[in-house]
């Protein structure tokens, strides 16, 4: 059995050796065949040199790419190179925790199309938390992700699936979307996060932000429908409520002209929402279907 690793690569001069050679020293325990793909996501940093000393040895490739596109089109990147019957997506920082992964790929060979590492308390900033807890609110309830399953960065993946990942070609992947797509048949195994030894995370409000937009506009049209029943919710309160003053003015001999005015404004609005909401439906499925941004423009390839 062959295993590829894809690990993206952001500000990591000082962390990708150690976990490069983490990972070779689990591989010559356990005999497998790998290969470790390292994708540098244009990284401000030194880190382009480290991973061309790295690919010294030729089982360890690398792909530049020219712009930095995010972590998700850089594992979509090194998903598109592998050949290893299982593919391992884990961090450039020293969390995840390489010891455990024997665990994950158990739950592979009972018969699981994803393992995904659970940790109990992460070991990370509270505001990373947050966003993770928002992330995980945006993935229930719009991707149809199962409560009780937790993604996370150490993830092993069956070939096939992987193969149907790549075949998403729309800018801006969001891989556990793409992963819910493909399989429902995913594992959680409990296990502690790592502490950083070394530098600060690369978490900011804007990739927060940006990651949280991306699961929420992806792979689901739900949030253009909600206009759409914003106008029935006020079409109805308005409409009872012209009624409610029509007939009061008929029992009181007293018409309110103002509040009539404002009545009919809010229909208005409503049948506007509505309308909104429809347009909205048929172009988020054109946006969806033929945005042909690239995910990645990848600049120089080692090994590969």
């Amino acid at each position: 059995m062959k295993l590829s690793f894809v690990i993206p690569c952001y500000k990591s001069e000082n962390t990708i050796t150690l976990v490069c050679n983490e990972l070779l020293e689990y591989i010559s325990q356990n005999g497998y065949e790998y290969e470790i793909i390292l994708v540098n996501d244009n990284s401000p940093d030194n880190v382009s040199s480290v991973l061309r000393e790295l690919s010294i040895n030729s089982n360890i490739k690398v792909i530049e790419l020219a712009k930095n596109m995010g972590k998700h089109a850089a594992l979509m990147a090194g998903f598109r190179f592998c050949n290893g019957d299982i593919v391992v997506c884990l961090d450039d920082d020293g969390q995840c925790p390489v010891d455990n992964l024997s665990e994950l790929l158990k739950k592979l060979d009972e018969g699981y199309d994803v393992a995904t590492a659970q940790y109990g308390v992460k070991a990370q900033s509270l505001f990373k938390n947050f966003g993770s807890y928002m992330n995980a609110i945006v993935m229930n309830s719009l991707i149809g992700k199962p409560k009780d399953l937790q993604f996370s960065n150490f993830t092993v993946l069956r070939k096939f699936i992987v193969d149907e990942i790549v075949r998403y070609e729309n800018p801006y992947p969001y891989i556990n979307g793409l992963i819910l797509r493909a399989t429902k048949n995913i594992a959680n195994v409990p296990m502690k996060e790592r502490k950083r030894q070394l530098g600060k995370g690369n978490f900011t409000l804007k990739k927060s932000f940006s990651l949280w937009m991306n699961g929420f506009t992806a792979f689901s049209v739900k949030p253009l429908r909600l206009s759409f029943f914003i106008g029935i919710a006020i079409l109805l309160i308005s409409g009872m409520s012209l009624i409610a003053d029509i007939i009061y003015s008929i029992v009181m001999s007293t018409i309110n002209l103002l509040l009539l005015v404002a009545l009919f404004m809010l229909l208005c609005i409503a049948l506007l929402f509505i309308i909104m909401g429809l347009l909205g439906e048929y172009i988020g499925r054109i946006y969806i279907s033929i945005n042909n941004s690239p995910q990645y423009v990848i600049k120089n390839k080692i090994n590969l």
